[in-house]
């Protein structure tokens, strides 16, 4: 990670401008969600989770991890 933005990244920018476009009103937050699924796999190691229940579980995990950051961000 080199705080460069990458192809995924540059395409998120141009979906939010094709967005913007279509509801000028609406407010947009980019999120950069990089680091969410290290933070979910370190997170259920730590509670001794099996590596196949963590399979079936991880991107709920990173998307919990995503949303509280943001929540946090708000207050």
């Amino acid at each position: 990670m080199n705080n460069s933005i990458g192809f995924r990244g540059e395409a998120s920018l141009t979906y939010k401008e094709k967005l913007l476009e279509a509801y000028p009103s609406i407010e947009i937050v980019m999120w950069d969600e990089r680091l969410s699924t290290m933070a979910a796999e370190r997170s259920l190691l730590e509670a001794d989770v099996s590596r196949q229940k963590r399979k079936q579980v991880i991107d709920k995990m990173a998307a919990v991890f995503i949303l509280q950051g943001y929540l946090d961000s708000l207050h």
